[in-house]
């Protein structure tokens, strides 16, 4: 009987155990959304009279560091190598500063960690946690606030670094090239917006640079710079704002290198108006010619008939006057190429040129032949736009079919070798295949200005330059596309926007944004007006 009992009752705890598997699969409960809670910091919050080697800030659960060299901000900047911050790779319940290296006397840090300190689970960030501490007696307690702008382009940058120099008995505008700030913030991810926090009553410098190299000091080849025009002097309530610019880089000179059997290479920095290169003591016998290109920022001297093994020039830029000696090696040799800059269709609001690969000594017009879709002869006139360019101008029919042969001789190189025949055919589309844009401009701060389109990325697709108020103005024959418009107050009359300088303390030329990005559609005329401000 006892026997039975047992059975029946641990047949009853089994079915129990059954029917509570049955009732569901658990959930889990909601997910964990809160940040990580700051129980203590050893040594304190705001402490005074620091002098500890290590600082241990103690967390509610697990934290971990998430992008911590992306995030992590310290004013006054301390060398890496001056700090340890651990763990990084690990969980843990407290996040560990290291101090390697002695402290300034009498000052205020500041370790900002972004949203780098976060959850070991869920990675939920403690935001834009901040300890703080002094080596004197009180913590500095001022504050600069601003935003950052750009001064060319539509949207601010991100992971911009604002910076504060004290200006002293020791200061000179070179200081930003040379060494760190004096305080230090970033707008992280926040796009626009900047505060510097804990700092001392004085005056100050007020930069901002996109920190390409993440060194504190400016690389003008690198980094773009914004500027208040004046010091600034703490306290003040007044909020700045900054754009960004990228400088013309000073001229300088980069590496000779062999570019070609009869081609060498000199690499610049910075605008080369105004550049002499002159080869010296060459026998009248060898002839040479000089190009740019401008997207690699080298100047191409070709030569010929070369006997000797090494080349000297005399380089004069402004008041740069040096000499460079060249040891001519093996390399490959240049041949001429010709390549169309349109593949099947003319625009209407294009131009029809060549590229060629080598220099262009001479063309011969009679060995070029342009023909419509009846074979008809279409009269045209060319000419050498630049040492590797040739440009054909003509009357661009609407929907027309054309031909142009370049046939041998056309095109004859400095090193006299002549074009095999080329044969290029193209079209052009019907008026109603594009559309217009007629702009009114409201508000123009003054003249002459520069009214450009662009396409979604900024890349430029039109550039007018305007000198005089008028009733409209009018892009036809436009590509059926999105377009941005953007106005440029051209204050030195060159065509074109100029940057600023921060040793100058001159700014950029204005520029104004329309800010709707516009659709123009085929044979439809946009009526748009844009107000400048």
């Amino acid at each position: 009987m006892r026997h039975l009992f047992s059975l029946v009752l641990w047949s009853l705890i089994a079915l129990l155990f059954v029917q509570c598997a049955k009732r569901g699969n658990p959930t889990g409960g909601p997910e964990d959304e809160a940040p990580p809670v700051l129980l203590r910091a050893v040594p304190e919050l705001n402490a005074i009279q620091f002098r500890e080697v290590r600082i241990r800030l103690y967390f509610d659960e697990y934290v971990k560091l998430n992008k911590l060299k992306e995030q992590l901000i310290i004013s006054p900047p301390l060398d890496p190598a001056a700090y340890v911050i651990s763990p990084q790779s690990t969980g843990a319940k407290y996040v560990q500063i290291e101090l390697m290296d002695s402290l300034q006397a009498n000052t205020t840090y500041n370790f900002n960690f972004g949203q780098s300190i976060v959850d070991n689970n869920e990675g939920n960030p403690y935001p834009y946690f901040r300890y703080v501490f002094s080596t004197g007696n009180y913590v500095d307690s001022l504050q600069v606030r601003g935003t950052i702008g750009n001064a060319f382009g539509r949207e601010a940058k991100n992971f911009v670094s604002v910076m504060l120099y004290a200006v002293d008995s020791t200061y000179t505008d070179s200081l930003i090239y040379n060494r760190p700030p004096d305080y230090l913030s970033n707008t992280l991810d926040s796009l626009a917006v900047f505060e510097i926090d804990n700092v001392r009553a004085g005056r100050y410098l007020l930069i901002a640079q996109k920190d390409i190299a993440n060194n504190y000091t400016f690389d003008q080849s690198a980094d773009d710079i914004a500027f208040v025009n004046d010091f600034i002097e703490l306290p003040i309530d007044s909020l700045f704002h900054m754009d960004l610019f990228r400088e013309q880089t000073d001229f300088s000179l980069g590496r000779i290198f062999q570019a070609g059997q009869n081609r060498i290479g000199l690499g610049y920095y910075g605008n080369p108006t105004g550049l002499e290169v002159l080869p010296l003591n060459l026998p009248d016998s060898v002839q040479t010619v000089q190009s740019f290109d401008k997207e690699t920022d080298t100047l191409y001297v070709w030569y010929n008939k070369l006997k000797a093994d090494s080349l000297q020039f005399d380089i004069r830029h402004d008041t740069l006057k040096v000499q460079r000696t060249h040891q001519i090696r093996k390399a490959e040799v240049d041949s001429l190429t010709i390549s169309p800059s349109i593949k099947g269709v003319l625009h209407l609001s294009d131009t029809l040129r060549m590229q060629t690969s080598t220099p262009i000594l001479t063309i011969d017009k009679s060995q070029m032949r342009l023909l419509d879709r009846d074979s008809i002869p279409v009269p045209f006139e060319v000419s050498v736009e630049d040492p590797h360019r040739v440009l054909f101008d003509f009357d661009i029919l609407p929907n027309d079919n054309y031909r142009l042969d370049v046939l041998p001789g056309a095109i004859t190189d400095f090193f006299n070798a002549s074009n095999d025949t080329t044969q290029m055919q193209f079209r052009t589309q019907k008026p109603a295949d594009y559309g217009s844009l007629y702009l009114q401009l409201v508000g123009v701060p003054s003249y002459p200005i520069i009214v450009q389109l662009t396409d979604e990325n900024e890349n430029l697709v039109r550039s007018l330059p305007i000198a005089a108020p008028q009733r409209r103005v009018v892009f036809s024959n436009l590509q059926p596309k999105k377009y941005y418009v953007r106005l440029i107050v051209d204050e030195n009359n060159n065509g074109k926007w100029d940057s600023g300088r921060f040793l100058d303390r001159r700014f950029p030329e204005k520029v104004y944004h329309h800010e709707p990005l516009l659709d123009v559609r085929a044979n439809w005329e946009l009526q748009e007006q844009f107000r400048v401000e």
